[in-house]
């Protein structure tokens, strides 16, 4: 059923310490980790990693690694045509270490970034990325390339629908492109 931690005290919610007195109730940690990581994210590279790592030390690691992802996702749209998102995804790479979610969610980025750039990208990185991630490309990068690859080669029929209507065509090769009605 799970650790007695985790059970409801009488009378109350769980509670859990943070820095020996205060004590903050567990369903209220989550936000207070979005904002903690906001509030780094308008600072240097070097705090913003801290926080993370704060962050990823928290009791619950799913619950941590969640508002991490959940981080990455708010930050690295803005960063994808900045320049310091090399430096930026070098931090957030060695605070999030080897825990599996936020790495390859920070890879997808990353390999997002590269189209974004016209950097170097390979064809089978995006064909075996997360369905999250190549519905992200489809919805925002302008590659034709990529968009191509997807409106062929996308996990899912949404991913290859959406790649193709951004294209201008059917996703099913062979099939006749339809006319625009006007009017």
């Amino acid at each position: 059923m799970g650790r007695s931690e985790n059970h409801i005290r009488p009378g109350g919610s769980p509670v859990l310490r943070i820095e020996g007195t205060a004590t903050v109730p567990d369903q209220w940690r989550y936000p207070r980790h979005l904002d903690a990581l906001a509030a780094a994210a308008g600072t240097a590279v070097g705090p913003e990693a801290d926080a993370v790592a704060a962050v990823l030390r928290d009791r619950d690691p799913v619950m941590a690694e969640s508002a991490v992802v959940t981080h990455l996702g708010r930050r690295a749209p803005r960063l994808l045509t900045d320049p310091g998102f090399p430096d930026w995804a070098r931090a957030m790479g060695a605070a999030i270490g080897a825990r599996a979610f936020p790495a390859r969610r920070l890879r997808e980025w990353t390999l997002l970034k590269a189209i974004t750039d016209g950097g170097p990208w390979s064809a089978a990185e995006l064909t075996v990325a997360s369905d999250w991630c190549q519905l992200t490309a489809v919805q925002s990068l302008s590659s034709f390339e990529a968009l191509d690859l997807l409106a062929t080669a996308g996990r899912t029929r949404r991913v290859r629908n959406t790649a193709a209507q951004r294209l201008g065509h059917r996703s099913r090769p062979g099939l006749p492109t339809l006319p625009k009605l006007r009017g």
